[in-house]
């Protein structure tokens, strides 16, 4: 296993420089989202597409600036400016990290302000890592290799993650989840072959001897936030779809979920253990901010019921702001063919899967909530948001109107928080 964190301290010349030719050139500085507020912190989570075809594609893409969708990517983070941020789907390589940084987020994009990101840390995926198993049950090991992998990819590391910090990474005691077994979770929801008589068995037992819960992965990286350790509890759980009457996905989401809701639960994480082999859970009394792409409605979509509120319903979780845009209610009305079925306030949506009656690419099931920051109870939320312009917002070109979209199909959430204890609170 590989873990890196790139704790380099950052002169803001370049930013200088940068702000310095679009004053003289009379650009517009115009964030539209204002940053937290000196008191605050802001967490956010962006899935943000930026995962390619073959290994090495989107660190070639990204050895210089220009490329319009990572540009785009980088406007939205720019205008936002999360303090730390959780980017999904972007493909695992640290160099492609590090040049996201250095020629995207530094440049000023359609105008926006430079943002420095010091400290990052990027691991591994599942995705991609063949397990060597006929994991779909097509009758052949290796057939389609995305399929028979630990998690969806063509490619070791294709979806991965990748955590931005404004402050310093505790990279010593950061942890890991990725070898986790899914069988070592106690009441683990195994999805069952309907073919086959008796529950659970769609794996078989020397395929659940190796087969790993997360999908991507699951990690705990502290964050000091002056001189306070927030612990950054961030994953991604595979999409409850493309499967069969089994559920493998849909079962495998609920249980990715379920992690965190017992990893931050005295008494309920003492199965747990971290690729070190270190076992139990986060201590009492820490502070935390869960966040991801979690794939999961709490009422529409595909999702198991109840999958979601394992993490909203959780005591130990602060759920009293919701993120919300008046983009997502805007678009719900004008793309109605799903949306005006849906039971969920569209104001709170963060993804645009278009309508399975759209033509093609554009089929999903409507727009959806999947993407979450959750703080913990100790944290006090000042603000929340969703990135998501309205129809008539002249920053509309960043999420577009249709597909193909410019950035993603996915919307940064953020939450700013008061941290106890802080130089910040």
């Amino acid at each position: 296993m590989i873990v890196q964190t790139l704790d380099r301290p950052r002169t803001a010349v370049a930013a200088v420089l940068a702000m310095a030719a679009l004053l003289a050139a009379g650009a517009l500085i115009a964030p539209r989202v204002s940053a937290a507020p000196p008191d605050a912190v802001r967490f956010a989570t962006f899935n943000a597409s930026l995962n390619r075809g073959s290994a090495g594609a989107l660190a070639s893409e990204l050895a210089a600036p220009g490329s319009a969708q990572p540009a785009a990517v980088a406007e939205i983070i720019q205008r936002t400016r999360p303090d730390v941020l959780l980017i999904n789907e972007f493909d695992y390589d640290p160099a492609a990290a590090e040049r996201f940084r250095d020629n995207y987020l530094e440049v000023s994009q359609g105008g926006a302000a430079p943002i420095e990101y010091p400290y990052l840390f990027i691991a591994p995926s599942n995705t991609g890592i063949y397990s060597g198993f006929d994991l779909d049950n097509s009758g052949a090991a290796g057939d389609f290799v995305p399929n028979d992998s630990f998690g969806f990819g063509f490619f070791p590391g294709q979806f991965g993650m990748l955590v931005l910090s404004k402050y310093p990474i505790d990279a010593d005691a950061a942890r890991t989840f990725q070898v986790f077994l899914w069988k070592d979770m106690p009441g683990a929801l195994l999805p069952d072959d309907p073919a086959i008589p008796g529950p659970a068995d769609w794996y078989s037992a020397e395929e659940l001897d190796v087969f790993r819960l997360s999908s991507k992965s699951h990690w705990d990286v502290p964050i000091d936030v002056g001189g306070t350790t927030v612990h950054f509890l961030v994953s991604h759980p595979t999409p409850p779809v493309f499967d069969g009457p089994e559920d493998r996905n849909g079962t495998r989401n609920f249980d990715e979920i379920r992690f965190w809701a017992d990893y931050v639960t005295p008494g309920r994480n003492g199965y747990i253990y971290d690729d070190e082999g270190v076992v139990g859970g986060l201590k009492p009394g820490s502070k935390f901010v869960i966040a991801g792409d979690q794939n999961s409605d709490p009422l529409d979509g595909d999702s198991i019921p109840g999958s979601i509120q394992q993490l909203l319903d959780n005591p130990r979780i602060n759920t009293t702001v919701t993120p919300s845009s008046a983009g997502g209610t805007e678009w719900a009305i004008v793309q109605n063919e799903l949306n005006d079925s849906h039971a969920g306030d569209p104001a709170f949506d963060t993804a645009d899967f278009c309508d399975f009656a759209a033509p093609p690419p554009c089929r999903g099931p409507g727009n959806l909530r999947a993407d979450y920051v959750l703080p913990g109870r100790s944290l006090k939320i000042t603000d929340a948001g969703v990135f998501w312009p309205a129809p008539g917002d002249d920053l509309v070109y960043l999420t577009g109107t249709g597909f193909p979209v410019p950035s993603s199909d996915h919307r940064l959430v953020w939450v700013d928080v008061k941290v106890p204890g802080s130089a910040r609170r």
